[in-house]
């Protein structure tokens, strides 16, 4: 564990570079591509006043925004097209990459590194800012 990981205490989040974490156990998340998950990333900050919770990014490849939310937060919601619902059901398993809070991460990075264990982005503020720049 590394020591900004040790203050923080959360133990989904790896010692360095990044690991798929099981979502549906210690927290759902919601992916959206493109600048669209910029764009809702920059919603949601606005929102909620600066910090919306746990929010990671991908340089590379679909260039997925990533929403960390409650764990069985996502399930039984209506959520617009262009979000992805990562979570575990009977039917599905959805892992989640998780970058380390400092070194070398590429090509995820933290818009917004989580703050303190079970602070999460809020799920239903989530689905509204995403319906309102999607529907």
């Amino acid at each position: 564990m590394n020591a900004l990981n040790g203050e923080r205490n959360i133990e989904w989040l790896p010692a360095s570079g990044f690991q798929l974490r099981k979502a549906g156990v210690q927290f759902d998340a919601v992916r959206v591509d493109g600048d669209a998950g910029r764009r809702l990333a920059d919603l949601m900050e606005e929102l909620v006043g600066r910090e919306p919770g746990p929010v990671v990014t991908e340089a590379n490849g679909r260039r997925g925004v990533y929403f960390f939310v409650p764990p069985g937060s996502t399930a039984h919601r209506c959520w617009p097209r262009e979000v992805t619902i990562l979570n575990s059901t009977r039917s599905r398993v959805s892992y989640v990459p998780v970058p380390a809070l400092d070194g070398r991460t590429w090509p995820l990075a933290w818009r917004y590194p989580p703050t303190e264990p079970g602070r999460f982005v809020h799920t239903l503020i989530l689905i509204n800012a995403a319906d309102s720049l999607f529907r």
